[in-house]
């Protein structure tokens, strides 16, 4: 098949590129910078903006499916002069435009948990209302929401270091935000799965194959670096006055949408994996990676 993948060079993007080049795939990457990137022999590069139709259409040509995985982090505050908005509805808009014009059979769309078209973040919402425009394209379509992804190059770790402290530390509601981390060397086969196979129609939700408190992630980020912690509780009322108040200075890497985030949980009401032939057991688990406890 021939397939486009915007967002390409991302953490994701580059991890599924690689399944999909292996599965003798002919790939190209759509990304503001593809030639920066390491991409493999063969895999061909495009240039454009997803925020900018007409700089992408021209990648959409002869595509037999498009992946978009294209994104802002949900975990740290929109970079200076973008929003969830704009890059994840409005480029989602865009890719849909591109690949209906250019008679691409197929999208499969990144999404995330909990997308909500009313949600309470901007994140959730955007993902929520390009979900939507998926839906109501004349695409085939396959959506996957995963919790959040680790591996090498991800945020997740570099995220928990941020918001805390070794030794002791104070987390928004002692850390009882719980998530379903998964590892993404086992998302990328069912994301090149999602292309290959007959999953049009489907929304998938995919965690891996434990729940961890924020609380619990810290300790095993920590004792990963042979440091222990003390989780201490912080009241959430007082860590929305903190998010909130640095909102708005620059550089500052979370604010009131970071908040609201820690305010439910990332976790799957029924994990998914099991529709690619996968069981939890087959699964990766964050200590394990980190190195802090037995593989699976």
């Amino acid at each position: 098949m021939n397939i486009l993948v915007a967002g390409g060079t991302g953490f994701i993007g580059t991890n599924l590129v690689r399944e999909l080049d292996d599965r003798g795939h002919d790939v190209t990457v759509l990304a503001r910078d593809p030639a920066g990137a390491d991409l493999p022999d063969g895999v061909e590069g495009a240039r454009g903006d997803v925020t900018a139709l007409d700089s992408i259409e021209n990648a959409f040509e002869g595509q037999d499916a498009v992946v978009n995985l294209v994104a802002l982090s949900p975990l740290f505050k929109p970079p200076a002069g973008t929003s969830h908005t704009e890059v994840h509805l409005g480029g989602t808009k865009n890719v849909v435009e591109a690949a209906e014009d250019h008679d691409v059979r197929k999208i499969v769309q990144m999404s995330a948990l909990g997308a909500d078209p009313d949600g309470t973040t901007e994140y959730i919402r955007a993902k929520g209302q390009a979900e939507e425009v998926v839906a109501e394209s004349d695409l085939a379509s396959t959506v996957v929401r995963p919790s959040v992804v680790f591996g090498e190059g991800g945020e997740f770790v570099s995220f928990t270091k941020k918001l805390t402290t070794p030794y002791v530390t104070a987390l928004p509601g002692g850390g009882r935000t719980r998530f379903q981390p998964i590892w993404v060397g086992d998302l990328a086969p069912m994301l090149a799965d999602c292309v290959e196979s007959d999953h049009d129609g489907e929304t998938y939700e995919l965690g891996g194959p434990e729940v961890l408190t924020l609380a619990d992630v810290t300790e095993l980020v920590y004792r990963a670096e042979g440091r222990s912690v003390t989780v201490l509780p912080l009241p959430m009322a007082l860590a929305k006055i903190g998010m909130t108040a640095i909102g708005p200075v620059p550089f500052a890497p979370f604010g009131p949408d970071q908040y609201r985030s820690l305010k439910f949980d990332n976790t799957v009401s029924h994990n998914d994996v099991d529709a690619f032939g996968v069981s939890d057991e087959d699964l990766t688990t964050l200590g394990s990676y980190l190195g802090v406890e037995s593989g699976r």
